[in-house]
């Protein structure tokens, strides 16, 4: 049998299961998060978490 390659492995995370997703999003997340934002309808709430910053900055990233 031939070794996983490392291309087909991979260490994301589940935003869900991040232990400081509960967390404040970060500078650099809410920053790219308002990039993304810009010419739609989406509203970036102050108060996001980091896990829920993730999830919507994939979301606007595959719009």
């Amino acid at each position: 049998m031939s070794e996983p390659n490392a291309a087909d492995q991979t260490t994301e995370k589940d935003p869900d299961d991040w232990v400081t997703g509960d967390e404040p999003a970060t500078g650099a997340q809410k920053s790219y998060l308002e990039t993304l934002a810009r010419g739609t309808d989406e509203e970036i709430p102050d108060d996001i978490s980091k896990a829920d910053a993730s999830k919507r900055i994939d979301d606007l990233k595959d719009d």
